[in-house]
């Protein structure tokens, strides 16, 4: 029974892996310039006393051991705390910005997946054909194109130049109401509203930043998922199908199988990647979300909105990992503990 149950293991840890990641973002923000006091006060004179009850409210009195025990008992009780700037809840707007941000990146990680199999197929069933050989060439380009600066060329040449995409001002036309929250994702919830007018104005503000998170991150999981066709290929296993009489279809099923696991492993990484782009592209489309949210935290020194929005990206990261752990299982089950497969 307990070798059906291989991913409780996995899960048991999460929280485990959680505490030792906000003890490092405790030290981390630790480490920022400036004093939170001094920066809520705007620079006005404060006696010993008040600047004392100042610390003390914001949870800064005693030693660091103290402080430290405050804010995990806090993290274990899933309080964030409220912002020092403007005394708000950053769970509150975690929950809000939050599935803002992991929109744009969810969304450009299935374009890349599926753009990922199709290219991965068609450059190894067909290595000597011209567009193939281009494919190949951009999938070695992985990592050489920094998402700030492809975002700022985007933006000149579809906007400025061409004028194929409307102003990064947004992710709609400044004139349209928002739509009623129903999922916190903005255009799930302008699909629900039936608002084809705004549901037309998100998409059109939205291609243009996904372009800049795929063509940015998607050459990782293509010059890995090409690499590991390629030795799949070759393999005994598939030499023993194809002389079997297996069909094409059986064949590249059984080549996809084997080559996934090393992808599907990376996938993580790359959505750690691209949850960090959207951060970036949020900023340079004028989009609200996390990107906002982690810019002012540093140029407040508000170092309880910084800690917070750390530990949900930590957060979500961690579940992510998770997850790909938990597929990559699946799909090669040689991987879970205490299992062993012969022939596979």
């Amino acid at each position: 029974m307990t070798r059906h149950l291989w991913w409780l293991r996995r899960l048991a840890v999460l929280p485990v892996h959680l505490v030792i990641f906000a003890i490092a973002v405790f030290f981390l923000v630790k480490l920022v310039p400036g004093d939170p006091v001094r920066s809520l006060s705007g620079g006005q004179t404060m006696t010993p006393e008040q600047y004392e009850a100042a610390r003390t409210a914001l949870g800064l009195s005693g030693n660091v051991g103290e402080q430290l025990l405050r804010y995990l008992h806090n993290v274990v009780t899933l309080d964030l705390g409220n912002s020092v700037a403007n005394g708000t809840s950053v769970a509150t707007e975690m929950k809000t910005r939050l599935p803002q941000t992991a929109e744009l990146a969810i969304i450009a990680m299935i374009i890349s997946s599926i753009l990922t199999l199709l290219v991965g197929f068609f450059v190894v069933l067909k290595p000597k054909n011209i567009v193939s050989r281009g494919l190949r060439s951009y999938a070695r380009a992985a990592g050489a194109l920094p998402d700030f600066c492809l975002g700022v060329a985007v933006i000149f040449v579809f906007y400025s130049v061409l004028h194929w995409a409307p102003a990064p001002i947004g992710r709609y036309d400044s004139l349209l109401n928002p739509p009623p929250r129903s999922t916190g994702f903005p255009l799930i919830d302008a699909a629900l509203s039936s608002d084809t007018a705004l549901l037309s104005s998100m998409i059109s503000h939205l291609w243009l930043p996904e372009l800049v998170l795929v063509i940015a991150f998607a050459p990782m999981l293509m010059k890995l998922f090409i690499r590991s066709l390629g030795q799949s290929v070759g393999a005994q296993a598939t030499r023993f199908r194809i002389a079997s009489g297996a069909s094409r279809t059986t064949v590249a099923l059984s080549i996809g199988r084997r080559a996934l696991p090393a992808t599907v492993a990376m996938f993580g990484t790359i959505f750690g990647f691209m949850l960090g782009g959207a951060v970036i592209v949020e900023q340079l489309f004028a989009m609200p979300g996390m990107g906002e949210y982690a810019v002012q935290a540093v140029t407040r020194a508000d170092f309880i909105a910084l800690q917070g929005f750390l530990l949900v990206v930590g957060g979500v990261s961690l579940l992510v990992f998770f997850l790909v752990d938990v597929i990559n299982m699946l799909l090669d089950p040689r991987r879970r503990p205490g299992v062993t497969v012969e022939g596979a």
